[in-house]
């Protein structure tokens, strides 16, 4: 059953690989758009843009439907582009950034020594932005929850590592690499608009209270790194384009490392959310989230 699984994505992903521009994600978008929205992922949805798209009060319930079904098109659209990426050359990587907002903030960071932490939320297309980065020899380290079968998130890293990101296991050893790499002066990428772990942080996101993983502002203060909150956008068209926040110091102030660690993931969120609404279209957070 396992090499059964393995197999059967190693096939959809050639099958992708193979598409002519323009079919893949033509396909992935048209067949998302008729079978997501109609299970229970998409009241979740709907319930998570509600406060995206107005956090101040009720919003129209056909708008709140049409960005879901926005939503679940560009849901399709990520996992195609996602699964050709490995295949794109890398001038064409760099050829189909419109624009790159904010990237003099990132190389400011990197210059400095003390490492990066790019806190990310699932918006477009981050490993897009991987693969940028990679290509402007700032390659990423991300990590990732391991996925059963083994061999499934073997062929998963490894994909990644193709595209130029560095895949580090989400088990009991992650701090202490992640730690490895800022301290060498390397680039940490987090997706950490989602509190997998049940173990985050309490902030307000959208006018609403949530945790978050509070791993971003954690590492920062422990190892003096920038956190930089960023997004890959997908489009114009089949391009992408990418913004990058200025960089959030973390320092002590408290006299408890937690209190520091919520109020920099406060401000974390803070920049998360001023993304995420940018296209709350592009933000696949599917489980409930408020």
């Amino acid at each position: 059953m396992a090499s059964g699984h393995v197999a059967l994505f190693r096939s959809a992903a050639r099958i992708i690989e193979a598409l002519p521009e323009r079919v893949d994600v033509g396909v992935a978008e048209s067949v998302a758009r008729s079978i997501g929205p109609r299970g229970a992922k998409a009241a979740s949805l709907a319930d998570n843009l509600r406060p995206v798209l107005d956090p101040d009060g009720p919003v129209d319930d056909e708008l709140v439907e049409l960005f879901v079904r926005r939503g679940f098109a560009s849901y399709g659209r990520y996992w195609a582009e996602g699964a050709k990426l490995p295949a794109v050359a890398p001038d064409e990587v760099v050829r189909r950034f419109v624009v790159a907002e904010g990237l003099e903030y990132l190389e400011a960071a990197r210059d400095d020594g003390r490492g990066v932490i790019l806190a990310l939320p699932h918006v477009g297309s981050w490993e897009w932005g991987g693969a940028l980065l990679a290509q402007l020899a700032m390659p990423m380290w991300a990590v990732a929850e391991r996925l059963e079968p083994p061999e499934l998130f073997e062929w998963f890293a490894a994909k990644r590592e193709a595209m130029g990101i560095h895949v580090v296991p989400l088990d009991g050893r992650a701090t202490g690499t992640l730690v490895g790499v800022l301290r060498a002066g390397g680039i940490v990428g987090l997706l950490c608009d989602r509190d997998l772990e049940g173990n985050g942080i309490e902030v307000e996101f959208f006018a609403r209270r949530v945790t978050l993983p509070g791993g971003p502002a954690t590492l920062a203060l422990r190892t003096g790194a920038p956190i930089l909150v960023a997004a890959c956008y997908s489009g114009p068209g089949r391009d992408h384009h990418a913004v990058v926040l200025p960089p959030i110091v973390a320092e002590r102030t408290q006299a408890r490392l937690r209190e520091d660690v919520t109020r920099v993931t406060q401000r974390v969120a803070d920049g998360l959310a001023s993304l995420i609404r940018r296209a709350p279209e592009q933000w696949h957070v599917l489980p409930a989230r408020f």
